[in-house]
């Protein structure tokens, strides 16, 4: 095992790794920009080293930075969390270069996925259903509208090197497909620097379901159930539970099935999440895979019982995996609801500033993963999540109930600052949500007013 590991991240996910490997008696290394001074991983960490301002593409996505930090430390291995450089392929190649142990899978496998239309035409080679669509990078419109007019509309048009619900444009029919073509190459080149976009058929009324893979570099592959993540905002998850609510019978495990036989197909190594859409009859289909640690991930570690970052760490230093398919056994439910520094009542806008007050939620069965105290300055430069509440109980009554109550005691107060909190324990006490009859555009419904506007 390592003996020391290098967290290049910030925030919760940052200070959640750091407990992990304190409790696998690993030495901690944090990195941080100049608005991080102060942060709770700095202060948990055996060593922190300052690797730029607060522009995190001077900072924490600053690769030769974070490589110095590495060797300046004797860190063996850098755990890259989710955002930033966790599914950088570039970055993964550069550690093994430097002989540095990038935790996760390796940089040609996150090449291959991290191009959405390669990993179409790879899944359907290895049996795992995807939507109607191209598996190539569309040349111009009128390549997307023979391909539309074909498979039917709507569709959607996404970026190839897209992620976290953006560069993605809705397209109803043909009047709008050219505009919407071109709007999405230009966000893709924006965004991503790689304006190419691919088209696929868009389904109404899904659920979105994702299934949680391990593997090791031996060719052994589990899943560890699956997670509903279908309550979202601007394609942005707010909450997540396990297991999935409501799926016809043998959906869920068909699901982790042809996961595991997709991940072992492409070799892949680490922990890593395969997303599916769910329509009403139940068909499933995947639209795409991420190669890193989810921020959803802690409702899957209180239904199995199993650390995802200790097994992470486990793989990435050449041990085979220790979980057998068997062996994983699904306990009650666990509810997530993110606790973002934002308004919305304002259209989820963040509301950066100074907490005055943080008192976060606790009794039996809850987890709290934060990185928040009073005084801490929520910065404009980064992701405005402060805090995951996560709850477990035997059934999904109780843990609604529980998530609720739970919520309820979170008090956060600063100038300016407001959060998602009270909007949670509103959104999950709805009866669209109790009787799990809700879908990826269900926030979007609830928020609407009767004239048809937000």
């Amino acid at each position: 095992m390592f003996e020391t590991v290098l967290i290049a991240n910030r925030g919760e996910i940052a200070l959640r790794i750091a407990r992990t490997c304190r409790e696998m008696g690993i030495r901690v290394v944090a990195v941080y920009s100049t608005e991080d001074e102060d942060s709770a991983v700095v202060r948990f960490a055996d060593e922190a080293v300052r690797i730029g301002p607060a522009d995190a593409k001077q900072s924490y996505l600053l690769i030769p930075a974070v490589i110095e930090a590495a060797k300046k430390t004797g860190a063996q291995a850098i755990h890259p969390g989710y955002g930033f450089l966790s599914e950088d392929p570039d970055f993964a190649e550069i550690c093994a270069q430097d002989d540095v142990k990038f935790i996760g899978p390796s940089g040609s496998t996150m090449q291959e996925l991290a191009d959405k239309s390669r990993t179409r035409a790879l899944m359907r080679d290895a049996g795992v259903p995807v939507l109607p669509g191209s598996t190539e990078p569309l040349d111009d419109w009128k390549d997307a509208k023979e391909l539309a007019d074909e498979i039917g509309y709507p569709v959607l048009l996404k970026a190839v090197a897209g992620g976290g619900g953006r560069g993605i444009g809705l397209a109803r029919d043909a009047a709008e497909l050219r505009g919407v073509y071109r709007e999405t190459r230009s966000q893709a080149q924006a965004l991503f620097g790689d304006g190419r976009v691919y088209l696929e058929r868009f389904v109404e009324r899904v659920r979105h379901i994702e299934v949680q893979v391990l593997c090791d570099a031996y060719g052994n592959g589990v899943h560890l159930g699956e997670r509903d993540c279908s309550l979202q905002r601007r394609r942005q998850k707010l909450v997540e539970e396990s297991p999935a609510p409501g799926l016809p019978p043998g959906v869920a495990t068909k699901m982790g099935e042809l996961a595991v036989q997709g991940a072992l197909a492409v070799g892949y190594e680490g922990a890593g999440t395969f997303e599916f859409v769910v329509d009403e009859h139940g068909a499933f289909h995947l639209i795409e895979v991420n190669c890193r640690l989810q921020v959803e991930h802690p409702v899957t570690e209180m239904v199995t019982g199993f650390d995802l970052v200790a097994e992470q760490l486990k793989v990435a230093a050449g041990e085979p995996l220790s979980i057998r398919q068997q062996d994983v056994e699904f306990r009650g439910t666990a509810i997530e609801g993110r606790i973002n520094a934002e308004n919305p009542a304002l259209g989820f806008v963040p509301t950066p500033g100074v907490l005055e007050t943080f008192e976060p939620a606790g009794g039996p069965f809850v987890r709290v993963d934060s990185h928040g105290f009073p005084g801490m300055t929520i910065s404009p430069a980064y992701d405005s999540l402060l805090a995951k509440l996560i709850v477990w109980a035997p059934d999904r009554e109780r843990a609604i109930a529980r998530f609720r109550r739970a919520i309820g005691e979170f008090h956060i107060a600063g100038h300016g600052v407001s959060s998602t909190a009270s909007f949670l324990s509103d959104i999950v006490d709805r009866p669209v949500f109790r009787n799990a009859e809700h879908h990826t555009n269900s926030v979007e419904q609830l928020q609407q007013r009767p004239d048809g506007t937000h």
